[in-house]
């Protein structure tokens, strides 16, 4: 009779495997250039997130029942190269996956949300002309979800963060006929860079120190989150810190904050789902899986503590002002998030927080879900509130209230301006980077020159003149031909 752990490994490549084919569906007829009815694409969604739903359920109960504490399915090195004189085992890129007491409830939370977003979105994007390819991204973030959550290995991670950070930039620039999303969705991207540049320099330092990046060995043979890195506390801070900036950018943390407010651009159903529930938590699950790193280093743990309060702080601050109701929920989003990441780091010295930060990331997640869904709607009931009594409803005071009226006055124009954090990061940031790569660019462009003996590329030959009809007004004479510069 087949073991559990069979069952499990079953389960585990229907959990993984469904959004890959669900991207396959959706995907490939659009590459062909081969348009799915909106009934095909609803229904392939659908089948998809039940089959991996099922599966998802099916491995919980069956750790439960079999008290086992963690199972991983193992799909065989993809890479693996041998050094001479290493005293670590061959490099190796492994495609790993791990069902735990962290992963399993969050690769359920994903189909859960995915799931009833993309039955709410078959009905607010129908007729859309975008229908097709707002679900072919939808299948791409879910499989990075997936991914993500299930990863074994800092590689496979990073594959599956990939793919959320890619879908959710074009998901912010669905309406690209019109500016706004397409510069939001590339200022996005670009704050992804960095996140994603951080979490990969991360893995090259797990690789030196240990050899490996596979989390079920690096963290030891405890289960999560009692494991403990076989580290030294200056690697584990090390190694903290680049997946702290990683976290920072990829959840919105201080100083990456100013991303998550122009992510609403984005159609209400991806707002609801990416940015207000799945993807901004991303980072604090990072944290939650490395726990173990966390652990040794006491550091780490100041660093992750003093960020997530000063994020808290700073998304209460700034969402007290903000006038549109997708904003203000995306920052109370942020400020719940920052409590979480405070808790993570708090779990260095009580790892039991470590379990309250899972718990209050999925009720979390499912809340604000229900709230951006519903933010429509509630705008309308307002609306009827307050023609029924004939003024404005009451705004609930805030805390600064009690702050003397300078600092009053201060606050609020650090609130209105989001605290500077675009500018700041705009002028001393990327400003310093497109200076220097406008520095490289030319002196590639002196010393082409240079090499090539001064001797610029040819001018392409003007077209022959054409003689102009009778009755015509013969064409203007462009710059360069009139003299002028250009």
């Amino acid at each position: 009779m087949p073991d559990v752990d069979q069952f499990i490994y079953f389960f585990g490549l229907l959990v993984v495997g469904a959004p890959a084919v669900l991207v396959a569906l959706l995907g490939i007829p659009s590459l062909i250039k081969y348009k799915l009815t909106e009934r095909a694409t609803d229904r392939a969604s659908r089948a998809a997130i039940a089959t991996g739903l099922i599966g998802a359920v099916a491995i919980l109960v069956m750790m439960l029942a079999s008290g086992n504490r963690h199972v991983v399915l193992d799909l065989g090195n993809w890479v693996s190269i041998h050094q001479d004189g290493s005293s670590h085992d061959p490099y190796h890129f492994a495609v790993k996956f791990e069902f735990d007491r962290l992963s399993v409830p969050l690769a359920i939370l994903s189909f859960v949300l995915c799931g009833t977003i993309g039955a709410f979105a078959s009905k607010y994007m129908h007729r859309e002309p975008g229908y097709n390819r707002f679900f072919v991204l939808y299948a791409v973030f879910l499989l990075g979800m997936v991914t993500a959550s299930l990863a074994d290995t800092i590689e496979t991670l990073f594959t599956g963060w990939e793919l959320v950070g890619l879908s959710s930039a074009l998901l912010i620039a669905f309406f690209q006929e019109r500016p706004a999303p397409v510069r939001n969705g590339l200022r996005v991207w670009v704050v992804y860079r960095v996140s994603d540049a951080a979490l990969l320099l991360a893995a090259v330092v797990l690789h030196h120190m240990t050899g490996e990046g596979d989390f079920d060995k690096l963290m030891g043979t405890t289960s999560w989150p009692y494991g403990r890195a076989n580290v030294t506390e200056g690697q584990a801070l090390a190694v903290g810190l680049l997946l702290l900036l990683a976290a920072a950018g990829k959840s919105a943390l201080v100083p990456f904050s100013g991303w998550l407010p122009r992510a609403m651009e984005g159609p209400t159903p991806s707002s609801a789902v990416f940015y207000g529930a799945l993807s901004v938590h991303l980072g604090a699950f990072l944290l939650l899986r490395l726990s173990p790193l966390i652990a040794v280093s006491v550091w780490l743990a100041v660093a992750i503590v003093a960020l997530g309060l000063v994020t808290a702080l700073y998304a209460y601050l700034v969402g007290t002002v903000q006038t549109d109701i997708k904003s203000a929920l995306s920052f109370a989003s942020l400020a719940q998030v920052g409590v979480i990441v405070a808790e993570i780091g708090l779990g260095h010295w009580a790892p039991f927080l470590w379990y309250v930060a899972l718990f209050h990331l999925l009720g979390h997640a499912c809340l604000r879900t229900l709230q951006f869904v519903r933010a429509p709607t509630l705008l309308q009931d307002y609306r009827v509130l307050e023609n029924a009594i004939g003024e404005r409803l009451p705004q609930p005071p805030g805390l600064l209230r009690f702050a003397h009226p300078r600092t009053r006055a201060w606050l609020y124009r650090f609130a209105l301006e989001r605290g500077y954090l675009d500018a700041i990061l705009t002028d001393y940031v990327a400003r310093p980077f497109v200076r220097v790569f406008l520095w490289f660019d030319r002196l590639e462009r002196r010393w082409t020159e240079y090499l090539s003996a001064g001797r610029r590329p040819a001018a392409a030959p003007a077209a022959a003149a054409q003689p102009t009809p009778a009755g015509a007004t013969p064409p203007a004479p462009r710059p360069e031909q009139a003299g002028q510069h250009v």
